[in-house]
């Protein structure tokens, strides 16, 4: 078998599952670490593997017995520590790919794209080759034309550039949920982050920023241009967004509020009134909301948008005109599974819920909670003292107040007995 039928292109790699010898998945491969030595071949130290609760462990190249047919074969037990970069590693998909190298036949300047590596005769995986992009020449200029180089017929691996992009690493995780890409992006190094974020669209940075630590957020906003932090925020769900400017200082805060959209930045404005631990400060001003004379049919239309969140496609909240929060008076709610189980034609006023009664804004999260599991609601309504409908506070939101404040940073442990076996790193 020739060496090509063992080289392997990373990017390739970013989800692969791991499987150990009894065929059960460990997790995904995540990012492959490689160690940068002078003189010498860019040795591959290890995989960087996401198992239960988003939790990243460390897999040496020794605990690798194969890597073929879209999977990844481990020798055994896997070491559930959570991974903490060195300094002398490299994240290959992180932090190598879209770096800028130079091509030693010509001095050209070329984008790394994708990297091969492959094993030696020992059985010790090396970085073989580079697939790169030659760099366009003026402005006009057609896209860089793209191929395959050894390795060895680079230089400046280990030059960080001051701006580097980031499509390839963006490509290599293209089908990630934003949880999972957010989870990826707050494992790289600042500089990379703010490079990753401004590859982003800005919808997608936002569902990003929804899933990313306070602190995270914070610094990635504070690193954009004004005009695009507030269009950011646009994107962001009104209560994801009133917390973050709530971490910002009063000018800034008020800067990008007068930034935003005056209907969008009206919504945060009043979120920002509430406590951030009362029903007013969780809620989400935009739940789904119908008049009672409209159909059944219309009521599933609505809740089937993409956009909604499950929780928030779980229920519609009746309420006389207007339908803009806050409405008019807050007469009940439908489960959509209710919603299911009735005549398309009939009118939602039909089927209401009068049970569950709209909390006060300035409801306790106790309360709030309370009244989810006394009812197994995912979303509860929340009125003013009008008794009109303002917002809801739903499941997604309650978890994260009662979660640790650092749960993002370090999920739970949830390791198996099993797997706490200590596996050593692989030094130089």
């Amino acid at each position: 078998m020739g060496a090509a039928a063992n080289r392997v292109f990373v990017a390739r790699m970013a989800g692969l599952a791991v499987f150990d010898p009894l065929g059960d998945q460990v997790g995904r491969v995540r990012d492959v670490i490689v160690m940068f030595r002078p003189g010498k071949p860019i040795r591959v130290v290890g995989l960087v593997v996401e198992v239960v609760q988003r939790r990243r462990v460390f897999l040496p190249m020794t605990r690798v017995t194969s890597i073929d047919a879209g999977q990844v074969i481990t020798t055994g037990l896997v070491n559930m520590r959570r991974f903490e970069q060195r300094p002398t590693e490299t994240l290959v998909l992180g932090e190598l790919l879209d770096r800028t190298v130079t091509l030693k036949e010509d001095g050209s300047r070329v984008t790394i794209e994708d990297v091969a590596m492959q094993p030696n005769r020992t059985k010790e995986w090396r970085l073989s080759r580079a697939y790169v992009r030659r760099e366009r020449l003026g402005r006009f200029a057609r896209r860089g034309e793209a191929f395959v180089v050894d390795i060895d017929a680079l230089e400046g691996f280990g030059i960080v550039e001051q701006r580097q992009g980031a499509a390839s690493l963006l490509a290599a995780f293209d089908g990630l949920k934003a949880a999972d890409l957010a989870e990826v992006i707050h494992e790289l190094a600042p500089k990379r982050r703010h490079e990753v974020a401004s590859a982003l669209t800005d919808e997608r940075l936002a569902d990003v920023l929804e899933e990313l630590p306070e602190e995270t957020q914070v610094e990635i906003l504070n690193q954009l241009e004004s005009g695009r932090a507030a269009d950011v925020l646009e994107a962001m769900q009104p209560d994801d967004a009133a917390d973050l400017l709530s971490e910002l200082g009063a000018g800034q805060r008020d800067q990008l509020l007068e930034l935003m959209e005056p209907d969008e930045a009206e919504d945060v404005r009043r979120l920002l009134a509430y406590g951030n631990d009362t029903a007013g400060g969780l809620m989400t001003p935009e739940p789904v909301v119908l008049p009672p004379d409209a159909a059944i049919a219309e009521a599933l239309a609505r809740v089937r948008r993409a956009e909604l969140s499950p929780a928030l496609a779980a229920a519609v909240f009746v309420c006389r005109p207007p339908l803009e929060t806050p409405t008019g008076k807050y007469l009940g709610m439908v489960h959509t599974q209710r919603l299911l189980r009735e005549p398309p034609h009939q009118p939602v006023g039909q089927i209401i819920d009068k049970d569950v009664k709209g909390l006060p804004t300035s409801a306790t999260l106790e309360q709030v909670h309370r009244q989810m599991a006394h009812y197994n609601l995912v979303a509860v309504p929340v009125v003013d003292e009008l008794g009109r409908l303002v917002g809801a506070v739903t499941v997604d939101d309650v978890l994260d107040h009662l979660l640790p404040e650092d749960w993002r940073d370090d999920p739970a442990d949830l390791r198996d007995p099993g797997l706490t076996g200590e596996i050593p790193r692989v030094l130089p």
